[in-house]
């Protein structure tokens, strides 16, 4: 018993070691996108926006993809393009 719990408590640091990795990386990822929006002319930056936002209603996943879980990537892309990190 006390090495299954041992095993747990090994694998439960493992998962919350592999989250801290990928919220440092999408982080990181926020603030190379804000930076390089940034850096863009107002136009350009609108045209940009825009093409993304066409290009991820053009590759809607299929039927597989749960619609909560689809809705939740174009939030999260919408929210980075049209209001970027301060």
């Amino acid at each position: 018993m006390k090495n299954l719990i041992a095993e747990l408590l090994v694998k439960l640091a493992q998962k919350e070691e592999e989250s801290k990795e990928l919220v440092a990386q999408v982080e990181a990822l926020e603030i190379v996108v804000t930076a390089l929006l940034r850096q863009m002319a107002q136009n350009d930056q609108q045209a940009l926006i825009r093409s993304i936002e066409c290009a991820l209603e053009d590759a809607r996943p299929d039927s597989q993809v749960p619609l909560q879980d689809s809705e939740m990537l174009q939030q999260y892309v919408k929210k980075l393009l049209r209001h970027p990190r301060s």
